[in-house]
């Protein structure tokens, strides 16, 4: 794994589950804005949202106001958005580091560049970037509503950089299938959550970062 990783040019990162072990934070959030409705419809939600990491909340508050049976208007979108907004983002910055991953972005033992691509909205991400000083190591930083498709693909184009030459790190089908859409090679973080989804993965794959890191 070691050499695979230090092939790629440029890779492209997600955070929550890959950086930082921040998963837990959003499937709470979301438990929480819709505990007060019929528990059929939170244990939908908890199910929908463990099965789609990597997918934007503002496609899945949308879809979860429509279980609940609350017309998705743009106003009540946009309130329970900021309301999620309010509950993760301190806790995200709170949350774990994924082993490794942190010592492995600062010293960037390669000398490769680092894109971010994450279904957090941008001003959020780099809110939370900057109260991490981990900007600096990320070249480019792309948050919702930018696809990660796109991203991943628009970044290839303007540097130039064939896919072989790339790497996709992520820890939901969403990452994978951007990753696939741009014929690029993926690395799986694997971790509890996302053991259901990637039961028939196959591809390479790493719990976390220390067994990358160059004494």
């Amino acid at each position: 794994m070691l050499t695979q990783l230090h092939c790629p040019k440029l890779i492209f990162w997600d955070f929550d589950g890959v950086i930082k072990d921040s998963i837990e934070v959003k499937a709470n959030a979301f438990a929480q804005l819709f505990c007060h409705y019929d528990p059929d419809v939170v244990e939908r939600v908890n199910i929908h949202h463990e099965t789609h990491g990597g997918m934007s909340r503002f496609e899945k508050i949308p879809l979860y106001l429509g279980w609940a049976g609350v017309a998705a208007m743009p106003d009540v979108v946009t309130e329970y958005c900021q309301r999620f907004a309010n509950l993760v983002r301190q806790a995200v910055m709170d949350a774990p580091w994924v082993p490794g991953v942190e010592k492995f972005l600062r010293t960037n033992p390669y000398g490769q560049e680092f894109i971010l691509v994450t279904a957090t909205p941008q001003d959020e991400i780099e809110e939370i970037l900057a109260t991490l000083n981990l900007r600096a190591c990320f070249t480019a930083v792309y948050g919702a509503p930018k696809s990660k498709r796109d991203a991943i693909r628009e970044t290839m184009a303007s540097r130039q950089v064939a896919p072989q030459n790339c790497l996709v790190i992520g820890d939901a089908k969403a990452d994978w299938d951007a990753a696939q859409s741009n014929q690029v090679p993926f690395l799986l973080r694997r971790h509890d959550a996302n053991g259901q989804v990637f039961k028939h993965y196959t591809g390479n794959s790493v719990e976390d970062f220390t067994c990358l890191l160059i004494d």
